[in-house]
């Protein structure tokens, strides 16, 4: 049964957007044991990002902080969880969500909280769209270098807090976030 896995990141984030990302092995095997991408290093995250993308399908799902602010959070992480499953290249039978909830009209879909520590192909797409949007951030990083996205990622840390203090919000900052 050809399966694909499906997780998110940025949720938590103040700035920048939910990535998903959907994970298919397809007839291929990993050689590789993959982990939640919080519990590896970004070199390991990277090598397998690298691997990932060679061997298996895949597909990435955006949704904007604009659309964070006007349907929530959740909503937009399912938006970017959809897109990403209609993007992969191979339509799958079954699709493993890592978390509570299915997204609405997700069909042959189950919902696995902690996926990514249970499921391969849940573990591969943790890792891609972490890698996918922590590239995607440091390319913003570029743009909005007042607010260090390059090494905060978008995340309420300090720095990034005192940061938009002094410097207001950017246009790729979610305006609905209490910061």
């Amino acid at each position: 049964m050809r399966t694909a896995g499906v997780d998110e990141v940025g949720v938590g984030c103040l700035a920048g957007p939910v990535i998903s990302a959907a994970v298919s092995f397809g007839n291929q095997e990993p050689s590789i044991i993959f982990k939640d991408s919080k519990k590896i290093s970004h070199l390991q995250r990277t090598k397998l990002y690298k691997y990932i993308q060679k061997n298996f399908h895949t597909s990435i799902g955006i949704a904007t902080p604009y659309e964070v602010d006007k349907f929530n959070v959740l909503k937009a992480t399912h938006l970017a969880m959809k897109r990403a499953i209609n993007n992969l290249p191979v339509a799958p039978e079954l699709i493993l969500i890592d978390g509570l909830y299915v997204p609405d009209s997700i069909k042959n879909a189950k919902s696995i909280v902690k996926g990514d520590q249970k499921n391969q192909e849940i573990a591969a797409a943790s890792i891609y769209a972490k890698c996918y949007r922590d590239k995607l951030m440091e390319i913003y990083g570029v743009k909005y270098s007042q607010y260090l996205l390059e090494k905060n990622k978008g995340y309420p840390t300090k720095e990034h807090k005192s940061a938009i203090n002094e410097h207001g919000l950017s246009n790729i900052h979610r305006k609905s976030f209490k910061i």
